[in-house]
């Protein structure tokens, strides 16, 4: 499977680009930005985009939906919890000093459990409220990866001191979805650096408070 990550925008965000190697159906995953470059790298991978995904509703994550969503075609799809966050990103942006653009509508909504096919791969929803209400996790089951949004980050977790956000959610929602996985998981998270579950089991100061 095709996996690449285009950080995007001034807060850093992986943006990540899935393809099947043997379709080039593909996937993008949280186009925050900078959507130039990401339809740039899909063009050179030759992928046809048949969906967008929103791990979440924050306007870093889908400030180049409109534009990605434009030239490609794709479907957009975000869990039902984070679809008002859509419609005020602009707005939302603008406090902290930054500009971006409102998203369409989703066409789909995702769902715990449901699993989103591209090509010949798949990948597994998973719902990980807390950060926000909507946040979801991707589960590549064949490929030991998962896409951990602002859920999950190397010894790190997703901020809770937005409206709408609930840390006791959020950790509730790691210890079910998350820490029961394989130990040899790779997890990719929203921001930074990639890591393992075993390894956050080891050493993620919040999952051993």
């Amino acid at each position: 499977m095709i996996f690449e990550i285009v950080v995007v925008g001034p807060l850093g965000v992986n943006c990540f680009i899935l393809g099947c190697e043997e379709t080039r159906e593909g996937v993008v995953v949280d186009p925050g930005a900078d959507a130039d470059r990401i339809l740039a790298r899909v063009r050179a991978l030759g992928l046809t985009i048949r969906t967008v995904i929103n791990t979440h509703g924050h306007f870093d994550h889908i400030g180049g939906n409109r534009s990605v969503l434009e030239v490609t075609g794709a479907r957009l799809m975000i869990h039902r919890d984070d679809v008002p966050f859509l419609s005020r990103a602009t707005d939302v942006a603008a406090n902290y000093g930054l500009a971006t653009e409102n998203s369409p509508p989703p066409d789909e909504l995702l769902e715990d459990g449901k699993t989103v096919t591209f090509g010949k791969c798949a990948l597994k929803v998973l719902h990980t409220p807390g950060h926000t209400p909507g946040g979801c996790c991707l589960l590549l089951e064949a490929e030991g990866k998962v896409i951990t949004g602002d859920t999950l980050f190397a010894e790190s977790v997703g901020r809770t001191d937005f409206p709408g956000s609930s840390h006791e959610a959020l950790m509730a929602s790691i210890r079910t979805k998350l820490l029961p996985l394989p130990d040899e998981t790779q997890v990719y998270p929203g921001h930074g650096p990639a890591s393992t579950i075993g390894r956050e089991k080891r050493y993620n100061p919040y999952i051993n408070e």
